[in-house]
Formats: C-alpha cells, sequence, structure tokens
C-alpha cells in the first residue's frame, strides 16, 4: 500500500492534491468524491463585496488561458453563514485563502476567520497593494515581510504565502516569508500577460491584462519552486500548469511537498483524482512506497554517482 500522506507544517495531509484559490467550487462534488483530496482551498475571499473585474474577463490562448477575474467576493458574513458549514461536511482540512489591500486589514481578516473549521490561511498576497502604488506585497521581501509579521500575530492558525511570479527576487521574497514566520509558501500565482483582438484591434480583456494560466506556465513556475526550495526550510506547494501526474511529480522532485491544480479543472473537473490516482501508480511501479520521499529528489550536478555524471557540466 502506497503511503500518499505528506505534511504541509503541523497539517497531515491524506496525499499532495488539492485545488488552486479561484477554481474550485461545491458544485464540483457532482464528479468527484470530496473525501479524497489532500486539501480544500477556498475561492480567495475579502472582507468587503467585490463585483470583480469588468467584462470580458477570460480569453483563451494556445496553452493556458488569460484570467482577470478580480476577486469577487460575497464578504465574510456570506463565508462564515454557507461556506464554512458546507465544507465542514467533509474530511479534508480546509485552507482559506484571503485578500485585503493593507497589511493591517490582512491581519484583521485573518484574527476573524481564526476558528474552528479552518486548518490554516492562504494569504493571496500577489495582490495590488495600495500602500505601495498598487503593486503586489509580494513583489518585493521588504513588503511581504511588514504583511507578514502582521498577519503572523494576528493568528494562531498556520499561514501559508502565495507568492507572484512576476518578480525578479523570488527566493529572496521567500527567504523573507520564512523570516517572518510563514507555514508553508505556495509557488505561485499566475504570469502577468494580454491579449489583443485582430478584428477590433482592442484588448481581449475589459481590464486589458490578465494572469496565464495552464500548462504554458509550467517550466517557469517549476524553476521557481526549484529555485525556492534551495534556499529556505518551509514546505512549498507548487501551482503552475498542473495538468497530469507528470506534472505534479516534476514539482514534487523540484522541492514541492505538495500541489494546487487550477486551469486542469476547468478542463477535466476530475483532474485532481486522476493525478491522485496516478501518483499511487507511478510509485508502485517505481517501487517507492511514500510519496513524500519524491519531494526534492531531483538529481543535479552534484550528484557523484558515475554512470549519472553526464548529468554534471562538462569538464
Amino acid at each position: 500500500m502506497i503511503d500518499l500522506s505528506v505534511r504541509i507544517g503541523g497539517l497531515k495531509l491524506a496525499n499532495p492534491v488539492m485545488p488552486a484559490s479561484g477554481t474550485f467550487a461545491e458544485g464540483l462534488d457532482k464528479v468527484m468524491d470530496f473525501n479524497r483530496l489532500g486539501a480544500f482551498v477556498t475561492k480567495t475571499i475579502t472582507r468587503e463585496l467585490r463585483t470583480g473585474n469588468p467584462l470580458p474577463r477570460v480569453v483563451e490562448r494556445p496553452g493556458g488561458l488569460i484570467n482577470s477575474i478580480g476577486i469577487p467576493s460575497k464578504g465574510i458574513p456570506y463565508f462564515l453563514e454557507h461556506t464554512l458549514p458546507y465544507y465542514a461536511m467533509y474530511s479534508p482540512p480546509l485552507v482559506v485563502s484571503i485578500s485585503a489591500p493593507t497589511a493591517e486589514e490582512f491581519a484583521n481578516l485573518a484574527a476573524e476567520l481564526t476558528r474552528p473549521g479552518i486548518a490554516a490561511i492562504e494569504a493571496n498576497i500577489s495582490c495590488p497593494n495600495i500602500e505601495e502604488d498598487g503593486k503586489a506585497f509580494a513583489m518585493h521581501a521588504v513588503s511581504t515581510d511588514a504583511v507578514f509579521r502582521q498577519l503572523r500575530t494576528a493568528t494562531s492558525l498556520p499561514l501559508w504565502i502565495k507568492l507572484t511570479p512576476n518578480t525578479g527576487d523570488l527566493p529572496e521574497v521567500a527567504q523573507a516569508a520564512e523570516a517572518a514566520g510563514a507555514d508553508a509558501l505556495v509557488v505561485a500565482n499566475t504570469i502577468l500577460a494580454m491579449a489583443i483582438d485582430l478584428q477590433t484591434f482592442r484588448p481581449c480583456l475589459g481590464n486589458v491584462m490578465g494572469g496565464l494560466s495552464g500548462p504554458a506556465v509550467k517550466p517557469i513556475v517549476l524553476r521557481q519552486v526549484y529555485q525556492c526550495a534551495r534556499v529556505v526550510k518551509l514546505p512549498i506547494i507548487g501551482c503552475g500548469g498542473i495538468s497530469t501526474t507528470e506534472d505534479a511529480i516534476e514539482y514534487m522532485l523540484a522541492g514541492a511537498s505538495a500541489v494546487q491544480v487550477g486551469t486542469a479543472t476547468f478542463v477535466q473537473p476530475a483532474a485532481m483524482i486522476t493525478i491522485i490516482d496516478g501518483l499511487a501508480k507511478f510509485c508502485e511501479r517505481r517501487e517507492i512506497d511514500r510519496v513524500a520521499d519524491l519531494v526534492g529528489a531531483v538529481l543535479n550536478e552534484e550528484a557523484d554517482e558515475p554512470e549519472l555524471s553526464w548529468i554534471g557540466p562538462s569538464a
């Protein structure tokens, strides 16, 4: 029997597969057994009601989707009254994704959501920060440290930090999050992109730019997971272009302890279950007893086995 369990800080998950925030909804219980997932991750919620960005919000491109949804939210009262009781019917731990415009409001939101039924908070600091001229907190180590130190004092729940790939300082940001008390990193959010309609010469999205997700981003985010895993000791949840079991395994080999599946669910609603089953089959085929043994197991230039010497640089 293959052990698919993994640990993300103090949380033990039955397996390493969970949805990415914003790509999962209650109605999917009609096409999959929710109890088979490693965890639930909610759509990002905000304190205030939000309608989201102007239409159109999604455009398809080869290899992925560009979306500018804009974090529509029904607010905290609705979440507490409807969403939280719904997920309480299932066994996987519930991770709540939150967003706020300032560090203080992030902390207040985390404090309000520190209650039974919520296993961890995923802080989406990839969203614009009004204290820094609209730049995302996760763009820089200093702003990441500032928001996360306030979050850490506001809640006793495990804190996952969702990073942005749209920075040249991602390893430094990851180190700042670790120093500030994060329990895990989610690497990463979508990549800033745009598309133009050749009939109208106008941007395809109502908000002009949006976030690219899907298979096209996987090699980029996979590299970022590998880079972060080399500089922090925190568990990493890989997120970006994961559509198959093979994708998930690559992320784990690069250093991810778990993975989040997003765009693939729009294409195949039961994609996460297929990936979970595939992980068990892969481990059985390769005679690997524990899926956690895959984490960080990529072979690189430091390998000293003679038969693997070709991996290293030429003399």
